[in-house]
């Protein structure tokens, strides 16, 4: 039985930032993955471009049933500390929007900074190796995986979530999670797209056009691209506020982002022969302004409407709501919402509260950020707290 300071359980972004930072403290460290290669959602992400950090990446734009949790891991290994490491390892990136930073090259270049940076730690690797057994006793971790048998007296659950499982994603954190006592926030999809039906199907006649628009879920709003789909709704906009959205709850799209009230009854005084059609249509993508207008119920001219009409065509246009039935589940998330519940792990170490030297990081844990390199900056601050946590306790 190969004998290790700590086993990290997946090659993930978090698992090997925690890897590489523990090594490089000294402590002899083993990463497995069932996957025959590291960074598989890395190498897809950001279009094949990274999104790896956001300069934004503050407590308050994270999910968590304690949304406090992220804050003392965010603060201590920042945005600034990887972007650093970045131009350590001569990776050329760039701002696309929003703080948003993504390689100009490829995903595959994070990937190997985090390669790199392993073997400048001397990190074990054994790729292809399902683990099979994970047991406790003694202070010790013991792991079975693809055949051979590891110990260490650190354990840290890197395996992530369940979504994108076409690239082997599962609920493997989970489960592990149970086995040592820890709770489950409900896990669900999210940065997902939503879909469509009944009297919601004018959305999805119109698959193909994007606008800016604001999304509401709840009490989050969020200012971006909403593009329709065959099948529903999706876009940055969209995305972002799936994070929020309960199923059975609506959703509510303005259209028409930074007009002001009684907008329209100035475009009536200024245009009187104006239509509902050609004022959205001057506005909005042709086929969106189409069918908006065929919905409001505004025949005619504006000089025929009364002010108080067109106030409520205003209302509707700012607020249209309508009741998603669902989201394109885990395949097409991005991310889930829930996880291994943080009232269980330390903020500082993350480590199981009553499991000595059992972790948990990244996207296993009930901590989900926005869209837009938010995720990647927790895999990065988790694995480093969790990291420095383990060559301390050596």
């Amino acid at each position: 039985m190969k004998q290790f300071d700590a086993i990290v359980l997946g090659a993930g972004g978090a698992g090997m930032f925690c890897a590489a930072t523990a090594g490089q403290a000294g402590a002899r460290v083993l990463v497995i993955d069932h996957n025959a290669d590291p960074g598989r959602k890395i190498v897809i992400s950001g279009g094949g471009r990274c999104n790896f950090t956001n300069v934004g990446a503050v407590p308050e734009r994270y999910l968590s049933a304690n949304p406090h949790f992220a804050r003392s891991a965010l603060s201590r290994y920042t945005p600034a500390d990887f972007i650093a490491l970045v131009r350590k390892h001569g990776i050329a990136f760039h701002e696309k929007t929003l703080g948003q930073l993504f390689c100009d090259g490829s995903a595959k270049q994070i990937v190997s900074l985090l390669m790199d940076e392993c073997a400048a730690g001397s990190v074990d690797f054994a790729f292809s190796a399902p683990i099979s057994d994970v047991t406790h006793a003694d202070g010790r971790f013991r792991v079975t995986a693809g055949g051979h048998e590891y110990e260490a007296p650190a354990l840290v659950i890197a395996t992530g979530g369940p979504s994108i499982p076409k690239l082997g994603a599962t609920d493997f954190s989970y489960d592990l999670g149970r086995q040592f006592g820890l709770k489950i926030v409900e896990p669900r999809p999210a940065l997902v797209p939503m879909t469509l039906a009944g009297d919601d199907l004018l959305f999805r006649e119109l698959a193909g056009v994007a606008a800016e628009v604001i999304a509401r879920a709840g009490k989050a709003a969020f200012r971006e691209a909403a593009l329709f789909t065959h099948r529903g709704l999706s876009g940055p906009a969209i995305l972002q506020a799936s994070s929020y959205w309960r199923h059975g709850e609506t959703m509510a799209i303005d259209f028409l982002p930074g007009h002001r009230p009684g907008w329209l009854a100035q475009v009536k005084r200024d245009r009187p022969r104006a239509t509902m059609k050609s004022v959205l249509s001057a506005l909005l993508p042709e086929r969106l302004a189409d069918a908006l207008s065929g919905k409001l119920a505004l025949a005619g001219d504006l000089h025929g409407a009364k002010d108080a009409a067109l106030a409520a065509v205003e209302q509707r246009l700012h607020n249209w709501e309508f009741r998603p039935n669902g989201t394109e589940g885990h395949a097409k998330a991005e991310v889930t919402v829930g996880g291994i519940a943080t009232d269980g792990l330390s903020q500082q170490t993350m480590m199981a509260r009553r499991v000595p030297g059992l972790y948990a990081i990244g996207e296993g844990v009930d901590v989900t950020g926005w869209l837009g390199g938010y995720n990647f900056q927790w895999a990065w601050a988790s694995g480093w707290a969790a990291g420095q946590a383990i060559a301390a306790a050596r």
